[in-house]
């Protein structure tokens, strides 16, 4: 089980201002901006109570992430697209099913402003 991921983000306050808004419509929220002791600030998201995803800003990244938040609802996945989008995020794959990767997948994805391949997917059938 992995417990948390930490990605790196060229503006720091760019990626807050996406990240609060596309993650929203999945529960996530997120922490105070941190100082980690190398000195790089950084900032946590995830549903209240609980971290699973940071944001750390260093140099730009030549590699890019793909990350996948699993929702219980296909509606969220319907909105996270269109929040992310509304935050600046650019799309990749529009909210739909890809029954390459199963019969029910529902899923969406969108890059990030770094280019990060950010992605919210469903297994349920509705």
């Amino acid at each position: 089980m992995i417990d948390h991921l930490f990605i790196t983000v060229s503006n720091l306050a760019k990626s807050e201002r996406f990240y609060r808004k596309a993650l929203a419509p999945i529960g996530y929220t997120a922490t105070p901006k941190f100082t980690l002791p190398n000195k790089a600030k950084g900032m946590g998201f995830g549903p209240e109570g609980d971290r699973d995803f940071y944001t750390i800003q260093g140099p730009k990244v030549v590699t890019k992430n793909h990350v996948a938040f699993r929702v219980s609802r296909r509606k969220q996945v319907d909105a996270f697209h269109k929040a992310a989008l509304a935050a600046g995020g650019t799309d990749n794959v529009s909210p739909g099913l890809t029954p390459e990767h199963g019969p029910n997948y529902y899923s969406a994805y969108v890059l990030d402003p770094d280019g990060h391949n950010i992605e919210v997917c469903c297994w349920a059938k509705k």
